[in-house]
């Protein structure tokens, strides 16, 4: 089974604009609602393939009931814990002119100390059957970056591989229990090595000392450059396919969803970074945070290149 952790549960309002400027009334073309947060996301990707998880976490309110109606209905199994005041909304806009998308996220939900007890209650017990854990994301107020670290040493005691995204602190939090793989963007592993990373042989050395420091395998998403993967054996580089960009939001996210899948079922993990890459593909072609067509995803994986490097 594989079982998705998400602190931070999130809706997100995606808002498409001619031009985003301050100080005027801008007229969306066009918004959208979708999933947010990075574990939910890819159980939400998951589920439009047809593969079942289960959905752990923190949620509240309205939103959070949202949430979880829109997870059922893609066959996700949820097992929230209701926590106080509300799940948040973030909302990302983006610049049709420039191309660019813009997020602001909000922090409207509270995880009071008995909330977090009977998630990791839930969470104990859902490992006794769990193939693979997806966690990461950021933490509401009342939980701190440690949260991380008991989580995947749960899952590390009972020899359940986890896959870790996350941004500094709580990237760093993770990383000292020693995840099977940790997929940050290039922006989020330059914070955690302290240096801006530029080229790919900057963000190849990095991923790197990462692997050797954590025993993590690391994956890298680049944007408009691809990706990079310092596995155990060897390191490649993954080329993007040109297409034209609706929202990049919760490509990142698809990435995980095709670990995930690889090692539910146990693949190659090279094809898991297929499969992943070629749904972060698909979920840039659509409106929305980690939307995406499954023929599209089809279309895409043979054009999926793995190239050694250096």
């Amino acid at each position: 089974m594989i079982v998705s952790l998400t602190p931070n549960t999130t809706l997100d309002l995606t808002v498409f604009v001619p031009r985003l400027r301050t100080n005027t009334t801008i007229r969306a073309t066009r918004t959208v609602h979708s999933m947010g947060g990075k574990p939910t996301d890819a159980s939400w990707i998951l589920g439009r393939r047809g593969i079942t998880s289960l959905a752990l976490g923190l949620a509240a309110g309205a939103v959070g009931e949202k949430v979880a109606g829109m997870l059922r209905e893609l066959g996700v199994a949820v097992d929230f814990i209701e926590a106080a005041g509300e799940t948040r909304i973030n909302t990302v806009i983006v610049d049709q002119a420039a191309g660019e998308h813009t997020t602001i996220t909000s922090a409207s939900m509270q995880a009071r100390p008995d909330d977090v007890a009977a998630l990791l209650a839930r969470y104990e017990r859902a490992l006794a059957q769990a193939t693979v854990v997806i966690t990461g994301g950021s933490l509401p107020p009342g939980m701190t970056p440690d949260f991380y670290a008991n989580v995947i040493a749960l899952a590390h005691e009972r020899a359940v591989p986890v896959i870790f995204d996350a941004a500094p602190p709580n990237l760093q939090a993770g990383l000292q229990a020693r995840p099977a793989f940790v997929k940050p963007n290039q922006h989020e592993l330059s914070a955690l090595v302290g240096c801006e990373l530029r080229t790919l042989a900057e963000v190849c050395r990095a991923a790197r000392e990462v692997q050797a420091q954590y025993g993590a395998q690391v994956v890298v998403t680049m944007g408009e450059a691809g990706a990079l993967a310092a596995l155990d054996r060897r390191c490649y580089r993954i080329p993007p396919i040109p297409v034209e960009v609706n929202s990049p939001a919760g490509a990142g996210d698809a990435v995980l969803a095709g670990l995930a899948q690889a090692l539910h079922q146990n693949l190659p993990i090279a094809d898991g970074l297929r499969l992943g890459l070629a749904a972060a593909t698909a979920v840039c072609l659509q409106p929305g945070t980690a939307v995406y067509a499954v023929a599209d995803m089809q279309r895409f994986l043979p054009l999926i290149e793995l190239i050694p490097y250096p």
